[in-house]
């Protein structure tokens, strides 16, 4: 049993390792994002089901859906960080990101609302502070289990983050497209120890799903209102 429970762990974790890196390519993916997404995290909560883990084990047992005092006080003080960044004058450059200069309020409300809720954040603490940290902690103490978690969610970032770069003119070539793109997967890396930390403390997945939508979602509505200001830089 152990044996298995090892090996469904370790395909779990280089599946979504390679999942972001590979598909993301794509331009269907983007297309059918929240679809696919979704779908994805369908498979992936099946397969963990099938292979002996409860729901309860992927964080959705009985009030999952209670985030905790906790979470949501770090939710609340990272929302109220994106504001401040937005308001102040010298750290608005931190927001600049030319992909969403031209975003239409109606593309922002279903990036806001539907693509980074249900495509983004669902599928990721499904992914992994649901199926992979749950099949680590069978075979793994809780600490190395949320460190391996945190890993693969760094390097599942490392595509997306290289084409962040590149986007923004931030990577002048090959080298420095890869050396950026490993530091700023290595910081999300970090993030996703803090996430992976919240869903064991918290014994549910809402906990780190709200701090994960208040950091994308609230990101990109402070970047888009600093773009929408005239003379202002392109935001994130």
């Amino acid at each position: 049993m152990r044996h298995r429970d090892t090996a469904f762990a370790v395909a779990t974790g280089v599946v979504l390792a390679a999942y972001n890196n590979v598909i993301s390519r794509h331009r269907w993916h983007q297309r059918r994002y929240v679809t696919l997404n979704l779908s994805a995290a369908g498979v992936t909560a099946a397969a963990a089901l099938a292979s002996g883990l409860t729901p309860a084990d992927l964080g959705l047992g009985d009030g999952w859906w209670r985030p905790g005092r906790l979470a949501a006080g770090l939710a609340a003080g990272l929302g109220a960080s994106w504001a401040a960044i937005a308001a102040i004058p010298a750290t608005r450059p931190v927001l600049a990101d030319q992909r969403i200069t031209s975003f239409e309020p109606r593309t922002l409300a279903f990036q806001a609302a539907v693509r980074i809720p249900a495509g983004t954040v669902l599928w990721e603490e499904i992914a992994f502070r649901g199926v992979l940290q749950a099949s680590l902690r069978r075979v793994l103490p809780p600490r190395p289990a949320i460190a391996v978690t945190a890993a693969v969610f760094g390097a599942w970032h490392i595509r997306p983050t290289i084409a962040a770069l590149r986007a923004n003119g931030l990577a002048a070539g090959p080298g420095q497209a890869i050396t950026r793109g490993v530091a700023g997967s290595a910081a999300m890396a970090a993030a996703g120890g803090l996430l992976s930390w919240l869903r064991e403390s918290s014994g549910g997945l809402a906990a780190p799903a709200l701090l994960h939508l208040t950091a994308n979602a609230g990101g990109l509505l402070a970047a888009w209102a600093v773009s929408a200001k005239p003379g202002k830089a392109g935001c994130r």
